[in-house]
């Protein structure tokens, strides 16, 4: 996949670090194996080497520089012609208020184990981001930088 150079943030032999481009929310990364390949066990030791640091590096920054209140980190890329990327996305306080007041979201609660096992959890708050900040063609208003 060709991006796009104004949401490229970062490179290295193995990594193309990136803003994903369909998305409203700020600090959404995507950070992509240059190596076209699904599987892990495929890329080079040094790619292998560099993915722990890189992701780590892009947490830290959305915490320390974004304020992000938690940040969630999803491994992707089985559709062909697509390389194995990792999906580091931010969830604000903003972001989860926003969660809460949808009232749609609320169907979710059905699926627990148990009743009020937990108000919610990094796969509703992935699917709300999913759903409200990169497919809707008018997302939510952003608050803060």
């Amino acid at each position: 996949m060709e991006i796009d150079e104004q949401f490229l943030i970062a490179e290295t032999d193995g990594w193309l670090v990136s803003h994903r481009m369909n998305s409203a929310m700020p600090g959404y990364l995507i950070i992509g194996s240059r190596k076209l390949t699904d599987d892990l066990s495929e890329l080079s030791d040094a790619a292998l080497r560099d993915i722990g640091p890189l992701l780590a590096l892009a947490q830290t920054a959305l915490k320390q520089q974004l304020n992000a209140r938690r940040i969630y980190i999803g491994r992707y890329g089985h559709i062909p012609g697509l390389a194995i990327h990792f999906h580091v996305i931010p969830i604000y306080d903003w972001v989860e208020e926003l969660f809460w007041q949808d009232v749609r979201y609320r169907a979710l609660q059905q699926f627990a184990a148990v009743p009020g096992e937990t108000e919610t959890d990094g796969a509703e708050l992935t699917l709300f981001v999913w759903r409200e900040f990169c497919e809707r063609p008018d997302p939510p208003p952003i608050r803060g930088p």
